[in-house]
């Protein structure tokens, strides 16, 4: 069963909203279940705008503390709150992020109408988040002018799908279809053997997306996310604007584009654009000289991984 994974892009501006393009943030489906990274200003906007189930996200990643990644995030638990949310809600973030949070709602004296629960990222290395049934989540060290971390989400195998014409022949006990869809080989209590080689169809391999917010030029990462089959990376300025790239501790999208092709990603989605650019296309022909497999995020656009 191959479940649906995909990226919709909220918001691909850098610091300043221009153009009609709004601060960072994404959204990602991984079967039903939803997760937001990042959560600039207007986010919330932007989820009511393209039609996004804000009810079903369950986890919230902040890569680092810089407005544009994380000012829409106090409105949006507001949100929740004002529409009697139950359910829990796991928010991932930088140390600090808790207590500009606490502070905002101890101040308004609000009480949350849901369990929000706070777990600090950590940048010296690749750390596991997340181990939800479908997918896991890893944060890995980005290089800002701030502790910055990026993501990377690893869906779990799914269950296999049954060889109907084998199943047509021999009639399996219900346990032996249980273990082999879960990709386990089943030894029945009488030594009857089912192999999942011979009753199943071959798994489909599981995928990954890399999430590299704001990073300044830094092969460094690429360990952190070899072969993902979507990399998006932050590609702020043009190569001539390469010196302004190196003081801000940001990337031009041909830097962008080497860090794909030496990752093996297979596709490139470029974002966090500089408001000095209303054009795109000249950052998108730079990446592709370098790896032609880049493409530019538009907001509201769905890429399946």
């Amino acid at each position: 069963m191959i479940r649906d994974f995909e990226v919709t892009v909220l918001g691909n501006t850098s610091s300043i909203p221009a153009h009609g393009r709004n601060h960072t943030s994404q959204v990602i489906r991984i079967g039903q279940d939803l997760v937001l990274l990042d959560c600039g200003e207007g986010t919330q906007i932007q989820l009511r705008r393209f039609k996004v189930k804000t009810s079903k996200i369950s986890h919230i990643f902040i890569s680092h503390l810089h407005g544009d990644h994380y000012l829409g995030l106090v409105g949006l638990l507001s949100s929740y709150n004002l529409s009697r949310r139950k359910s829990p809600l796991f928010l991932y973030g930088p140390p600090g992020l808790d207590d500009i949070i606490t502070t905002h709602f101890r101040h308004s004296h609000t009480e949350l109408s849901y369990s929000l629960h706070f777990t600090a990222t950590d940048p010296s290395g690749m750390i596991q988040l997340v181990d939800h049934p479908n997918f896991k989540v890893f944060s890995f060290p980005l290089l800002h002018r701030l502790p910055t971390t990026g993501f990377l989400i690893r869906e779990k195998q799914g269950y296999r799908n049954l060889i109907k014409e084998k199943l047509q022949k021999q009639k399996l006990p219900l346990e032996a279809i249980h273990s082999l869809r879960k990709g386990v080989d089943y030894v029945g209590a009488d030594g009857d053997f089912y192999s999942v080689r011979e009753y199943c169809h071959p798994a489909p391999p599981v995928r990954s997306y890399a999430y590299c917010s704001d990073t300044i030029y830094h092969p460094e990462i690429i360990k952190y996310f070899q072969n993902v089959d979507l990399l998006y990376h932050e590609s702020t300025f043009l190569e001539a604007d390469n010196a302004r790239a190196a003081v801000t501790f940001h990337s031009t999208a041909k830097q962008a584009a080497d860090i794909a092709m030496q990752s093996g990603a297979k596709k490139l989605l470029l974002g966090h654009f500089s408001s000095r650019y209303g054009n795109l296309e000249p950052l998108l022909e730079e990446a592709q000289t370098v790896f032609p497999e880049s493409i530019l995020s538009v907001e509201g656009d769905t890429y399946p991984i």
